[in-house]
């Protein structure tokens, strides 16, 4: 996997505001692409998200559960619906960001065209603004106009919700996502221009039982039962205690991690660092050098395409990875940072760990969906805390 940095413009006349994520850049169906496996791959595993909905959960649950569909272990997206009457997209749920936009009628760029497209004229309820949008990506970009809706998300119907609507996504990175959409979870102060959230017009419009919502992804590629419930949490989906975790800076989803260890000796964070919980990175990214010092540890070695592997035989004698957060070790065992693919009876094992540079800090972390896979994760917005479990 490549790990691209992602700067969003957010473009409004002559005011332009900055916002900084990471993104999975080059996605596995991009790799198989150049690997000319790609055809043979998407025979046996076709992409059909509609098909795989299923609709709102049955299980006890406290709040609304909306399914989602666990692609190679990478990503996870869920379908909603927006306009009158609905069309559906297949969106990540980013707590890494927090503006929603899909493609729209009025592009023809190819990603576009590979895509589900919004035609407001076809919705009676739609109202266009005056407002505009610019996405910047490391292979591409995204430009857009703002409008109004009503959008879908699980059995929660949300009125007025503003978002985006592509006119151009220029290059591949977009062409290849498995995905046609965003829909932003961080909070209000990273949204474009001020504009009001979608968690934040569920908790406007008293549609959520709580003010929060929670995550449960599998780790098993193809396998069901992913979800994010909105206004509660499942108990069914953890065990044990949840630990609470107060939220630091109120823009991303960002915590005080106390301390990283490998094995029990601390390899970063010795003093205390900041991490953002993101479900729209896939991986564990930290600075350059603790992380450096983990692959190394982990017996992680460069592969093609910029992929750290490791030997599958040594997952049994690897060590652990500890992140100690509030008081509380969460440990990760090599089976729960390693990514285990199977592909025509070939198995091939990848760390779980990444780096980037993320900003003039060098102590900044994302805890993105190998941690969240292993701890059901609530973001707590009437609190402004995290809280994290042992999923089961």
């Amino acid at each position: 996997m490549k790990w691209l940095l992602i700067a969003l413009a957010c473009i409004q006349l002559s005011e332009c505001l900055i916002r900084v994520k990471l993104f999975k850049g080059k996605s596995v169906r991009n790799i198989l692409s150049e690997r000319g496996l790609l055809e043979d791959f998407l025979k046996k595993h076709p992409y059909n998200p509609l098909s795989k909905y299923r609709g709102p959960s049955q299980q006890d649950s406290s709040g609304s559960t909306e399914p989602l569909l666990n692609y190679l272990d990478l990503s996870y997206y869920g379908t909603i619906s927006i306009g009158t009457p609905p069309q559906s997209f297949l969106v990540v749920f980013d707590t890494g960001s927090s503006n929603l936009w899909v493609p729209s009628g009025y592009c023809s760029s190819p990603a576009c065209r590979d895509h589900r497209k919004f035609n407001p004229q076809a919705s009676s309820t739609f109202r266009i603004s005056n407002k505009y949008l610019a996405i910047q990506y490391g292979t591409g970009s995204m430009t857009g106009v703002l409008g109004y809706d009503t959008v879908r998300v699980s059995n929660i119907d949300i009125t007025h919700q503003e978002f985006g609507l592509s006119i151009t996504e220029p290059g591949s990175f977009l062409y290849y996502a498995e995905f046609d959409g965003v829909l932003g979870l961080g909070y209000p102060n990273l949204a474009y221009g001020g504009a009001t959230t979608v968690f934040e017009n569920m908790m406007s419009e008293h549609l959520l039982e709580q003010p929060m919502f929670a995550f449960y992804l599998t780790r098993q590629d193809g396998e069901s039962g992913s979800e994010v419930v909105f206004g509660g949490f499942d108990p069914n989906h953890y065990t044990g205690n949840i630990n609470w975790v107060p939220v630091t800076v109120e823009e991303y989803w960002q915590i005080l991690v106390d301390s990283v260890k490998v094995n029990g000796q601390v390899v970063a964070c010795e003093n205390g660092c900041q991490a953002f919980v993101d479900t729209g990175t896939s991986l564990i990214i930290g600075p350059v050098s603790p992380i450096q010092r983990i692959q190394h540890e982990i017996g992680a070695e460069a592969q093609l395409y910029s992929v750290l592997g490791v030997n599958c035989r040594n997952l049994p004698t690897m060590p652990y990875v500890t992140f100690t957060i509030n008081g509380i070790d969460y440990h990760l065992s090599p089976d729960q940072y390693v990514l285990q693919n199977n592909y025509n009876g070939y198995k091939y094992c990848e760390s779980g760990f990444s780096t980037m540079a993320l900003s003039n800090s060098e102590d900044l972390w994302i805890l993105g969906d190998v941690f969240i896979g292993v701890y059901y994760s609530i973001f707590d917005r009437g609190n402004n805390r995290m809280g994290f479990a042992r999923a089961v």
